[in-house]
């Protein structure tokens, strides 16, 4: 299916309520709306824009609001706040799942729910029936299920109105993939449906796609754009990379492990077991989230099955989805533009086009890239499509500062790590953040060790100093700036303190070249400056 096929899809699954708009307004007479690019409602206009357009120019009136009202088939349309705020809020939600299953419900927890075990029993024997992944009672389980009822009941309730916005999309995807429809249930858990996500190790978005995973499946990242963020092009990379782990262990619980933590993980599980295969079995031997994370998976699976029985409901606003279209950007465009021009907030803009890192839609070519607008605006950017982007140029080359430089994929470099190398340095000399190169290179921690290789995104060329090559030269040893080789330990000192006295050295240097493994210090101790011998 291509794309425009399958944002077609994804508009349908948001059109099951029409937005309410306001009544068309026709006061102007025919001819003069075929010749008005903007006009202003009855408020005095404080500001006029001059453009060339075909030879011509035409005059844009800017309202005290500073925003434009173009001329269309309808005015200003309304919408519920409600389903936005539900959306944003859900960074929070995410926070909580992740928790959830971390920790699991805890052994300090009182559970107290209507559900005697036999009850419960029966009712995993029924949906165990009706689908390929492995549900069969044990007491853990039962213990996540009552944790979701009784201490995460918020979470839930939210999670069946938020499910309202992704899950036909997603079970449209599973299926042209043959993939269970019950694997939807695995976006609550990996990102609490927040298509904003991120976990502290980089993963991002719906899908929880790690930068290496999801350039592996086709999500492209550049400084502008996350496709990661993408619900349709996260959720397509996300069916294949299930299809696969699948194709690998032939189980789905295995599938749905590796998913979490990789197939490595649970071949040394499965090693470790002693050869068990099954998920429970060599649940042991799992990382901590990862033994946690089938029985919220399965968790969450019984609550939406049996939420009737258990006193939650779909909470459907009068207008709980936003009915929306996408639009080919031919220019570089920024949502604030947007938001002035089209009149929608930068807010909505951002919920609705979550893959774009900078609130920029660039343009670069080989590349279509999509805008998401509610329908009723869809037909204001189209039809005054050529003066939008003539006023949006007109604004871009007005401004002091250019935009960031795009930096794709194929501007990146491997970098050899040196003798007094530490992540802040490397980052700074390429102009990109540290998270960036720990996301980029699935670093877990700041650590580096000399002749490790790292794969880096620049966005500035980094052209050696001769001040620096000087200093570098002087001694042979890499010592810092000042010439100081070595630091005695003082009362009250510490690692941080100490290496914010010595430019280019930081904590991590400091333990590498003196074999630390704490942060105690004694006074009187003397600790090398650089990678040499005192």
């Amino acid at each position: 299916m291509n794309q425009k096929l399958k944002y077609a899809a994804f508009v349908a699954l948001l059109s099951a309520t029409p937005i309410m708009v306001a009544q068309q307004v026709d006061s102007a007479p025919a001819a003069q709306q075929d010749s008005v690019l903007l006009s202003v409602e009855e408020t005095p206009a404080i500001q006029m824009s001059d453009m060339k357009i075909d030879g011509e120019y035409v005059a844009l009136e800017k309202k005290e609001s500073g925003k434009f009202q173009l001329q269309d088939l309808e005015a200003a349309r309304k919408y519920d706040s409600l389903w936005l705020k539900e959306l944003h809020s859900s960074a929070n939600l995410f926070s909580d799942m992740l928790l959830e299953i971390e920790n699991g419900p805890g052994e300090d927890s009182i559970v107290v729910v209507d559900l005697p075990t036999d009850t419960l029993k029966a009712r995993l024997a029924r949906m165990n029936e009706k689908t390929p992944f492995n549900i069969t009672y044990n007491p853990s389980l039962e213990s996540v299920i009552k944790s979701f009822l009784t201490r995460r009941r918020d979470l839930m309730q939210r999670m069946m109105t938020a499910s309202q916005f992704y899950f036909p999309l997603f079970e449209e995807e599973l299926d042209k993939h043959d993939l269970p429809l019950e694997i939807k249930y695995l976006a609550i858990i990996e990102s609490a449906l927040n298509p904003k996500a991120r976990s502290r190790v980089g993963a991002k978005g719906l899908w929880q796609f790690m930068y290496g995973t999801g350039k592996m499946y086709g999500l492209d990242v550049s400084s502008y754009v996350d496709e990661r963020h993408d619900p349709i092009m996260a959720t397509e990379a996300a069916s294949k990379y299930l299809a696969k782990l699948y194709e690998i262990f032939n189980d789905w619980d295995l599938a749905l492990a590796a998913y979490n933590s990789g197939p490595g993980n649970v071949n040394k599980a499965i090693r470790r077991s002693g050869g068990y295969e099954n998920y429970w079995n060599i649940r042991p031997f799992l990382p901590r989230e990862t033994a946690g994370y089938l029985p919220a998976f399965l968790a969450t699976m019984y609550i939406f099955e049996y939420a009737e029985e258990h006193g939650l409901s779909y909470k459907k606003a009068d207008r709980p989805y936003f009915e929306t279209d996408t639009v080919h950007v031919k220019n570089m465009i920024s949502f604030d533009q947007i938001s002035k021009l089209v009149d929608i907030s930068t807010e909505e803009l951002e919920m609705l086009n979550p893959a774009y890192k900078l609130n920029i839609i660039p343009k670069v070519k080989g590349k279509n890239y999509s805008l998401r607008l509610p329908k009723s605006m869809i037909g204001k950017f189209v039809a005054n499509e050529e003066q939008i982007y003539a006023y949006v140029k007109q604004e871009m080359d007005s401004m002091e500062k250019p935009l960031p430089q795009l930096v794709t994929a194929n501007d990146q470099i491997r970098y050899k790590v040196k003798s007094g190398d530490y992540l802040g340095k490397i980052a700074e000399r390429y102009g990109v953040g540290v998270s960036q190169i720990k996301e980029w290179n699935g670093l877990r921690s700041n650590n580096l060790r000399v002749g490790q290789r790292l794969t880096i995104f620049p966005r500035k060329p980094y052209i050696e100093s001769s001040t620096v090559a000087k200093n570098s030269s002087s001694n042979g040893s890499g010592a810092v700036a000042n010439g100081s080789k070595v630091h005695t330990v003082q009362q009250g000192d510490s690692l941080w303190t100490i290496s914010k006295k010595y430019p280019g050295v930081s904590v991590e240097n400091l333990r590498e070249w003196n074999g630390l493994s704490g942060n105690n210090l004694k006074p009187g101790t003397k600790l090398r400056l650089c990678d040499c011998s005192s």
